[in-house]
């Protein structure tokens, strides 16, 4: 079986492997947890400060060890559709524990040390679920600017951020004296983001509490807004590929009854019944000249064909 594929037999992921960066307070866990069925690994200790509401129903791992992780994700895990890292930079430094102890890691470490780490994201990557990596925010100087990027080691930063299909940044926004939590998964002047999901570039987070922090509103924001999106994206891109390859499958059943230059024009001029989709009228177009190649016909000076001389 040949290995090169056509575009109507691409393998197209349907789970997302997202970051969300930004400040301490801004609800990045929660917003986390806010995606379908979710475990938390939970390398922060954060669960302490979340509103006990947002927990109702989730399952959490209390890290407390590097073996803790490597335990868990040998277990049965059909039960979620994500896993929730909280937080990325805290993980590296169980890993680095792990690794070192409670010694400072030397230079000849860090092979080891990026090797575990490349082994959890490549095991999280094989688990067919939604990964969120939650981070805080750290910043980069790039000449006079100050860039908002997300809290972990650059090489590691750099060699998981390849791997995203969205980082997003995290803020709070105070516009005409109303407070607003937006999410921005553009990359700006101002903060690193990778949007591959065609999502609005900043997005209001919904306040789900009250003031006295009841919850308000289903804590669904990450599946409504954009892991229902992004399927819903999949879904229409599978539509469209399927009625392309409806119509083209039309088109060379007519271009088969070509047989000479009279059933050649004929096709021609009947070509803008088809229903056509995206690109099928030019591929007709293609299909049919490669017929009438074959039956050694050529276009005449009224682009009609004819038998070639």
């Amino acid at each position: 079986m040949s290995l090169i594929k056509k575009s109507n037999e691409l393998v197209i992921p349907t789970t997302v492997k997202m970051m969300i960066y930004g400040q301490a307070g801004m609800g990045k866990s929660t917003v986390a947890l806010s995606a379908p069925k979710p475990l938390l690994l939970d390398f922060d200790n954060g669960v302490k400060r979340m509103n006990m509401a947002h927990l109702e129903n989730i399952d959490t791992v209390q890290v407390t060890s590097w073996s803790d992780v490597q335990q868990v994700l040998q277990e049965d895990l059909s039960a979620y559709q994500t896993i929730v890292v909280d937080t990325i930079g805290k993980m590296m430094d169980f890993i680095i524990t792990y690794k070192c102890g409670s010694r400072q890691p030397s230079i000849k470490d860090w092979s080891g040390i990026n090797a575990e780490f490349s082994w959890m994201t490549r095991t999280l990557s094989g688990l067919n679920k939604h990964i969120i990596f939650v981070a805080h925010r750290d910043t980069r100087k790039e000449g006079d600017d100050t860039v908002f990027i997300p809290a972990l080691r650059e090489k590691s930063y750099n060699s998981i951020v390849t791997e995203l299909d969205l980082l997003g940044y995290l803020e709070m926004k105070s516009e005409r004296g109303v407070q607003r939590r937006t999410i921005t998964f553009d990359p700006t002047s101002r903060n690193d983001g990778k949007n591959t999901c065609n999502l609005p570039s900043v997005m209001e987070v919904p306040t789900i509490l009250d003031k006295n922090a009841n919850p308000t509103a289903k804590n669904d924001f990450i599946t409504a807004k954009i892991i229902n999106s992004y399927l819903g994206m999949l879904a229409a891109k599978k539509e469209a590929q399927e009625k392309y390859d409806k119509v083209i499958e039309e088109i060379k059943e007519q271009i088969e009854l070509i047989t000479d230059a009279e059933s050649a024009n004929n096709f021609i001029a009947q070509i803008d019944n088809f229903e056509h989709v995206g690109s099928s009228k030019q591929m007709a177009a293609k299909l049919v000249a490669n017929k009438a190649k074959s039956l050694n016909l050529k276009l005449n000076s009224e682009k009609k064909y004819e038998p070639a001389a």
